[in-house]
């Protein structure tokens, strides 16, 4: 096994305790380290980030709804649009996109470079929204919930995801606190379901017959990443989860920007 290899599998497990300790960022951890560690062509290691986020999610989700801090009702509710929006992207947007998206003079912009350059962006939106803590204080009112805007907000998580590669959850959090009235702690358990579901919905819309996957190399990541998320969830219970997400997020920001301009300017 050569050195990038191992140093691969060892960030692998960060992948699950992050997922663990936050209940979002498997994915913002996962495809750079696939991409930049482990050689992986972008737009495939979009589609393990799927299948390791997925399977580690759902691993985590499995943990909370033993502890009863998953709503089943909320994954069904948000699940059933962000999956189908995420199997749509991966079987028909993202294989639609030609090879070149434009080129000009001696630049020219790849696929491989959108997807890298979006999923920095998303890096950043979500390094904001980490920064700056989500205030937690849920409605109490008596309306009753917009089932409109929640399918149109799982719509568009499933989009991103799928686009990217990423599970979703700095995303689907906030919409399950504010939209859904979800207490903090039921709304990370239910979160990890929904990545988890979303997240292997899209893979199988990634297998292709030209699609070659190393079976060898995302089931030794993935089983990383898993035994990440059982550390992730011990360190949970004696961590201060706010600080976690706040370091975290100067991290990914300063990641989102290394990524745009290692793609854009360094090639």
């Amino acid at each position: 096994m050569e050195v990038n290899q191992i140093i691969g599998y060892i960030l692998a497990v960060f992948v699950g305790i992050t997922l663990g300790l936050i209940g979002s960022g498997g994915s913002i951890l996962s495809v750079p380290i696939l991409v930049y560690v482990l050689g992986i062509e972008p737009i495939l290691a979009t589609a393990y980030s799927l299948f390791i986020v997925g399977t580690t999610a759902f691993v985590g989700g499995f943990q909370k709804a033993k502890q009863k801090l998953v709503d089943f009702k909320k994954v069904v509710l948000f699940g059933i649009p962000t999956l189908t929006a995420v199997f749509i992207t991966r079987k028909l947007i993202v294989p639609a996109i030609p090879e070149t998206v434009f080129s000009s003079n001696d630049f020219v912009f790849h696929k491989s470079m959108l997807i890298m350059v979006v999923f920095a962006l998303v890096m950043i939106i979500a390094s904001l929204r980490m920064i700056k803590p989500i205030k937690t204080e849920i409605s109490t009112d008596d309306k009753p919930l917009n089932y409109f805007k929640i399918v149109l907000n799982g719509l568009f998580i499933g989009l991103v995801a799928g686009f990217v590669g990423a599970g979703g959850g700095f995303l689907i959090i906030p919409a399950l606190l504010f939209l859904a009235k979800t207490p903090m702690k039921i709304a990370v358990g239910t979160s990890l379901f929904i990545v988890a579901t979303q997240s292997l919905v899209g893979f199988v819309g990634d297998i292709r017959p030209d699609q070659v996957i190393d079976w060898k190399t995302l089931l030794l990541f993935t089983s990383c990443s898993v035994i990440g998320i059982f550390i992730g969830n011990i360190l949970s219970k004696k961590i201060s989860g706010d600080k976690l997400k706040t370091g975290f997020g100067w991290m990914v920001l300063l990641m989102g920007i290394y990524i745009i301009t290692k793609e854009l300017f360094l090639k």
